[in-house]
């Protein structure tokens, strides 16, 4: 006669089962976002890219929580200079452990109810604070060695802000169509449930 397993063990496997899929998914988008953000983007100029990379991370929050969307904002990041022979540096890491967060911080209330207008607002935070005033100081700190930080920081923080005004309408309209196309659905990611992050 078969044995039947205890409920506390029925738990442990499946405990155990859900931290290798979400590995497993969150490994997956940590490669969608060095393929986006290193391979198909038009880059005009050093410090200047346009892309969708930061949709894949703010996936990871969104779907499994603040600790694995940052984990996998920093991961792909990492990886990605690699892949690009840039050297890894740092002090440009926080903005894509933000949108990570941002999607981990907002996917009770996103849960609730999705649209264009809550995906935009909850990206919103990580744009500002991330990716305008955080980089343009880290990139004006790297790359202006003539003395003259806040002309050369006005300066990149407007070319920027331009930048990342469209990316942000963009990346919300393409995470806006994936909830939309109910595959998170399908796979059983969506709608969030609560986990202890």
């Amino acid at each position: 006669m078969p044995k039947i397993p205890s409920p506390a063990a029925a738990a442990t496997v499946s405990t155990r089962t859900m931290t290798t899929r979400t590995l497993v998914f969150c490994a997956l988008l940590a490669a969608m976002q060095v393929v986006l953000a290193r391979l198909i983007v038009p880059m005009p100029a050093a410090d200047v890219r346009f892309s969708i990379e930061a949709v894949p991370i703010f996936l990871a929050g969104a779907l499994f929580g603040p600790v694995p969307g940052a984990l996998v904002g920093f991961g792909s990041d990492m990886i990605g200079c690699l892949f690009s022979g840039y050297g890894y540096n740092p002090l440009f890491a926080l903005p894509p452990i933000l949108y990570g967060l941002c999607g981990g911080v907002f996917r009770g209330w996103l849960s609730r109810k999705t649209s264009f207008f809550r995906v935009l607002l909850a990206f919103l935070p990580a744009v500002v604070l991330g990716s305008i005033l955080y980089q343009s100081a880290a990139l004006t700190y790297v790359y202006s060695k003539d003395g003259v930080f806040m002309v050369a920081f006005f300066t990149r923080l407007a070319a920027r802000s331009l930048q990342f005004a469209l990316t942000l309408v963009v990346e919300a309209a393409v995470t806006d169509l994936l909830f939309r196309s109910r595959i998170f659905h399908r796979v059983g990611l969506w709608p969030a449930k609560p986990h202890n992050d």
